[in-house]
């Protein structure tokens, strides 16, 4: 069987971890390199123990790092951009986890992070969310994973906007985050006495994660996430208001949503007329790489609110990444990743 060889940077951390954990059981990819500065010489079930008896890995300082067929880099923000340099020449495909390449306008980037280190390079990558770049990415060498919480908010809007439904005002979208959103590096907030049992409105205003769907929503309509973190260890559920124009229906939304996603592999319409499971609910997308998406239609004033769950470390992070990366190397899109999720 054809296999690819696979270094994963920063595979200490929730992100790389995740991604370390699908691509083990994946039948074409062979994980040769993982790296951790802070866990160097230990193995990787140290960290990750779920990995037990799974692979004989320990991680390695990045100085160490050898080239690869595919580099899966889950660095922190920022640091990518700034040491391109060294890592690119190290696989020939290259899939970024963090938030440095996402973006193509300078400007967008400049807003909600600051100057970009390699302006240059904005609009080399191919952002890596299959169901709207799908044959983009069946070429891409350099793929930017699209943020948790873009990724939500893209997949539930991204059909209505580009069928021409929803009227131009302001979309309003709130997103219950879970703790492992933040990263695995601790602190105040993620502290267990601060954050259990918690519903915390952390980022009112201004989530970065606004510029990725801005960018990537046909006409950049006017789009604002506020944010507000849960004691859930994983998961997202998105919703969004918005207003049809007049004169279209429910059913005018159904068949947007059949239109967009009636043969994607990963993505289910969630909307019963009975039962306790109407709308789509992040427990039962945990661990596995689908999108829930729902809807509700106030008839008698055009409101609809969206709503989408689904687990912010697989397809909202390293699910998709090694969906796009299938694409890439022409293999079945749902290989390593048909794990159905857990009931009850």
């Amino acid at each position: 069987m054809d296999r690819r060889t696979v270094a994963i940077v920063g595979g200490s951390g929730y992100a790389g971890g995740e991604f370390l954990r699908l691509a083990l059981f994946h039948p074409h990819l062979e994980v040769t390199q993982v790296t951790s500065r802070r866990f160097a010489g230990e193995p990787v079930h140290f960290v990750h123990p779920n990995l037990r008896g799974r692979t004989n890995l320990k991680f390695i300082p990045p100085e160490r790092l050898e080239p690869a067929d595919i580099l899966v880099l889950a660095l922190p923000h920022g640091v990518f951009a700034q040491e391109y340099e060294r890592y690119r020449p190290l696989g020939k495909v290259v899939l970024d986890l963090s938030a440095d390449f996402r973006l193509k306008n300078p400007d967008l980037y400049r807003r909600y992070y600051g100057e970009h280190p390699r302006p240059d390079l904005l609009g080399s990558f191919v952002y890596a969310l299959p169901e709207l770049y799908r044959e983009a990415l069946r070429g891409a060498d350099q793929m930017a994973g699209a943020g948790c919480n873009a990724t939500a908010t893209l997949l539930g809007l991204y059909p209505l906007f580009k069928a021409g439904l929803l009227q131009p005002k302001p979309v309003f979208v709130t997103l219950l985050i879970s703790t492992s959103a933040a990263g695995a590096e601790p602190s105040p907030a993620s502290h267990h006495p601060e954050r259990a049992g918690s519903l915390r409105v952390y980022k009112p205003t201004g989530h970065r994660h606004t510029a990725e769907v801005v960018e990537n929503l046909p006409g950049r309509p006017e789009v604002h996430l506020t944010a507000i973190a849960t004691d859930r260890v994983r998961g997202i559920l998105m919703t969004a208001q918005a207003f049809l124009h007049d004169g279209w229906s429910e059913r005018d939304v159904w068949q947007a949503y059949r239109e967009a996603y009636g043969g994607e592999p990963f993505v289910r319409i969630v909307k019963q007329k009975k039962g306790i499971h109407r709308y789509p609910d992040p427990r039962f997308v945990q661990g596995t790489n689908y999108a829930d998406i729902g809807f509700e239609l106030e008839e008698d004033t055009g409101r609809l609110v969206v709503m989408v769950a689904i687990d912010n470390l697989v397809k909202g992070t390293a699910g998709h990444a090694l969906q796009a990366l299938n694409l890439r190397m022409g293999w079945p899109e749902t290989l390593g990743l048909e794990f159905p999720g857990l009931h009850p």
